[in-house]
């Protein structure tokens, strides 16, 4: 198959899974938000009828020009309904679209995303084992995790702290062996494995065996709620932090650093604690007490701690001295020559984009100036070695209006 027409189709599957990954997406995180917010707000029913029936729990709400009444049975009702509608296929589906486009993005491509030789060189069939080892291993190190220390006095606690160190480690072996923007999106990848996992492992299994004991008409055994409620839990907790590790790869300046595991880890731990604020401040009203917001104001205190940490330094007074005298084309031309033109010239189009010409370069100056001095996405991986006096060359360049003289 002709390159040019493989490159194409690669692209355009690039676009409908991601299309696909992110209604699947917003569909489970969705309906996870939803019932964290159910479970936090219910109130114990004062009616006779509902508390006979088992019903440990309802909300009165309106939405949508009407009114509605979900509630909540302790284990499990008396008899089940005929028709039983089942919460898996959102997860099922965005981890099947993700795992799609991982393949069509990182995996075809991995000598391209996985692989930066500045941090490990490797062979592509070695960085693609290691990165499909990296999200069967997370699942295998938390499964663990969670049966062997889940039951223990403080387990929660426990396991929760297991789980923090596990994620802090898988960060930084991440960003020793790929290239940065490849290391926070695999160390997203494993979590949502993860949480897809325990779907598929634990909640829906344990609610099938609840369903099988009530139609044989056994008792419930209370475990398997109990079992299926802790791991939905976690992929409450693990949702923010996998979003920002699916959304750096658009920030160049996120990953690019030599403490970029350390970045990461504080997004991701800032995400969860900001999180942890979603669900009290419902149950806090229902049952009379003070909201603690603490949570949400120490995970937004490390976002700002992060954006401090990573502002760029002010210019040195050579930095000064250069901006000060004026700036030729040539002296961009010839960053973009030994920068950019080696992916983008008459041979080789990546993207469609090619910059052998001043005419050329003169077209795409936005996309330059916004890939290569603003949000620092290229060159991929920085292949090319361009230096930050260099992006800070293309910027003056683009704001002076992008002359050719």
């Amino acid at each position: 198959m002709d390159t040019y027409l493989l490159n194409h189709i690669l692209d355009y599957s690039n676009l409908l899974l991601r299309w696909a990954h992110v209604i699947t997406a917003i569909a489970w995180i969705g309906s996870s938000f939803y019932f964290v917010f159910l479970d936090n707000s219910l109130t114990r029913p004062t009616s006779p009828d509902l508390i006979q029936r088992g019903v440990g729990g309802e909300l009165w709400a309106v939405h949508g020009g009407g009114f509605y009444n979900p509630q909540k049975y302790l284990v499990a009702p008396t008899t089940l309904p005929e028709h039983l509608h089942w919460f898996y296929w959102e997860s099922y589906s965005t981890w099947l679209t993700g795992f799609g486009l991982f393949t069509v993005l990182y995996l075809f491509n991995a000598g391209t995303f996985l692989i930066d030789a500045n941090v490990h060189a490797w062979s592509p069939a070695q960085a693609i084992g290691a990165a499909l080892g990296f999200l069967a291993a997370f699942w295998l190190v938390y499964d663990l995790i969670c049966r062997s220390l889940g039951g223990r006095t403080y387990g929660d606690l426990i396991v929760g702290l297991a789980v923090l160190l596990c994620v802090i480690g898988a960060a930084w072996l991440a960003s020793q062996l790929f290239a940065g923007r490849a290391a926070f999106l695999l160390v997203g990848a494993m979590m949502a494995t993860a949480m897809s996992a325990n779907v598929f492992f634990w909640i829906i299994p344990g609610q099938k065996k609840v369903i099988a004991q009530l139609k044989a008409g056994q008792g419930v055994d209370p475990v398997h709620g109990l079992r299926a409620k802790q791991r939905s839990v976690h992929n409450t907790y693990f949702t923010l932090p996998v979003l920002v590790a699916m959304l750096s790869n658009h920030y160049g300046w996120l990953y690019m650093g030599p403490h970029n595991w350390a970045v990461l880890v504080l997004l991701m731990l800032a995400g969860a604690l900001i999180r942890h604020s979603f669900g009290p401040p419902h149950k806090a009203r229902v049952e009379g007490r003070r909201a603690p917001w603490e949570h949400a104001l120490i995970g937004t205190a490390l976002l700002l701690g992060v954006a401090f940490w990573l502002a760029p330094a002010p210019p040195s007074a050579a930095e000064r001295e250069a901006a000060a005298h004026p700036l030729r084309f040539a002296q961009v031309q010839s960053v973009i020559e030994q920068r950019c033109v080696p992916c983008h010239n008459a041979q080789i189009q990546n993207k469609g984009v090619a910059l052998h010409t001043p005419e050329r370069i003169q077209r795409h100056a936005q996309a330059i100036y916004q890939q290569a001095a603003m949000l620092k996405l290229m060159p991929l991986n920085n292949a090319t070695q361009i230096s930050e006096q260099e992006r800070q060359l293309i910027q003056r360049w683009f704001e002076m209006g992008a002359p050719l003289e």
